[in-house]
């Protein structure tokens, strides 16, 4: 019950809470400029919320100005700074801003390069028209022939996260399971039980009864996510706001010329936020493919996975002895999860396509997948497959139940399992 109220809000949290750190984290961090070159000085300007102040006293003043609070941080520029950069410091009494610091050495890089250039008689202004920065707009080209902006940033992390939720849920409630069934055999209240049903019975109401538990709550979130999320949009916009590129150039391209599209898209992005494009992307996303892909694989590896664990616990008489049996079943799962990393940087490989296939991984890697666009043939064979498998180790598992349940006393190996299971 706890989870299901604190669930939805960390899942939001995620999302939202950065935007809000972003916002607070935006204190204004003054630099100080000790420039004994006279070199540098005009080529340190505001930006963002980093000021830098040209400062004509020397290096020791100034420290203990910063010691007095006047500034959060000193750059000393020495005279032999443009034959030995290696001399360049940044003095602070705490740990210096990081973004400062990237900033400032990229004032330094440019400045230095520009030194350079004319020192060696080039003219830098034919070096900066040569440099051409290049950002690709990524198109999805849809079954029924529709454009979409794709953000494979987003598929990355969306696909990873479902993934990894699917991992977390089959090993969250096949333990309830495992548990459930030891705690049933450790007390005996199973041998009153299996007077009015049949084992096979018996372990597939727990394993469906915590399944359709898991699945319910599951829904809470994705509803509740949703709604925490639209709420804080709606009342804080301005922290989500973004206008795609094809707006611009699409609603454009028929008044405005090249250079007047370009001036009108640097002037929209520089309102877009982080957020407001993190949002755009999760948007582009099929998410009733998403919602129900994530319902099916969670219920066919848990299905499969439970009902192992249902075995398991029913071969042991606490919960120590589970130990040597859990590690065959759960290495495939946590081989899955340490491949998702390499799957998601190739995921139409020949590596994400088998273990999407293979029944006791396909849960974890196909969730990878389906964000980065998975053909309906693949689907289909990949749920065919999961189902076949959950039917065989379903029909495994029974055959252990049926026997492990009701044996007390004496400590199981493998021997007795592939006894237990040859049995008719």
């Amino acid at each position: 019950m706890v989870m299901t109220i604190l669930g939805p809000i960390l899942m939001a949290a995620i999302i939202i809470v950065p935007v809000i750190v972003a916002q607070l984290s935006d204190s204004e961090y003054s630099v100080a400029i000790v420039d004994d070159t006279g070199l540098f000085g005009d080529a340190f300007e505001q930006v963002d919320n980093i000021h830098f102040i040209q400062v004509a006293s020397n290096i020791e003043t100034t420290i203990q100005w910063m010691h007095d609070g006047r500034f959060d941080a000193v750059l000393h520029i020495p005279s032999i700074a443009f034959e030995a950069p290696s001399s360049l410091r940044l003095f602070s009494e705490k740990s210096v801003n990081l973004n400062a610091k990237l900033v400032v050495e990229n004032i330094l890089k440019l400045e230095f390069e520009s030194l350079k250039l004319a020192h060696a008689g080039i003219d830098e202004r034919v070096l900066r028209d040569i440099e051409t920065p290049i950002s690709i707009q990524s198109i999805r080209i849809r079954d029924d022939g529709e454009l979409i902006t794709d953000y494979p940033e987003i598929s990355m992390g969306l696909g990873f996260i479902s993934g990894l939720l699917i991992y977390i849920f089959i090993f969250l409630f096949g333990s309830q399971v495992l548990r459930g069934v030891l705690e049933e055999k450790t007390s005996r209240i199973v041998e009153i039980i299996v007077s009015s049903v049949k084992p096979f019975q018996l372990m597939m109401g727990k394993v469906i009864g915590v399944g359709m538990v898991g699945l319910f709550q599951f829904l809470i979130w994705v509803v509740l996510t949703f709604v925490i999320v639209g709420v804080f949009q709606l009342a804080a916009p301005d922290l989500f706001r973004f206008t795609p590129d094809e707006q611009v150039f699409i609603s454009s391209s028929q008044v405005l010329s090249i250079e007047e599209m370009e001036r009108q898209k640097e002037h929209i992005q520089q309102y877009d936020t982080l957020a407001g494009e993190l949002m755009e992307g999760i948007a582009a996303i099929n998410f009733p493919v998403m919602i129900l892909s994530f319902i099916f694989f969670f219920l066919g590896g848990y299905l499969l996975y439970a009902a192992l664990f249902a075995a398991i616990g029913s071969a042991v008489d606490n919960e120590a002895d589970t130990q040597q049996f859990m590690l065959p079943v759960t290495v495939p799962l946590l081989l899955s999860i340490i491949m998702a990393q390499m799957v998601i940087m190739n995921p139409s490989g020949p590596v994400a396509t088998w273990l999407s296939l293979i029944p006791l991984t396909s849960p974890v890697i196909m969730m990878v997948r389906i964000p980065f666009g998975v053909t309906w043939a693949e689907l289909a064979l990949s749920a065919t497959l999961l189902i076949l498998g959950f039917i065989a180790t379903t029909m495994l598992a029974a055959r252990i139940y049926r026997t492990g349940i009701l044996m007390y006393g004496k400590k199981t190996t493998y021997k007795e399992l592939w006894k237990w299971i040859r049995q008719s």
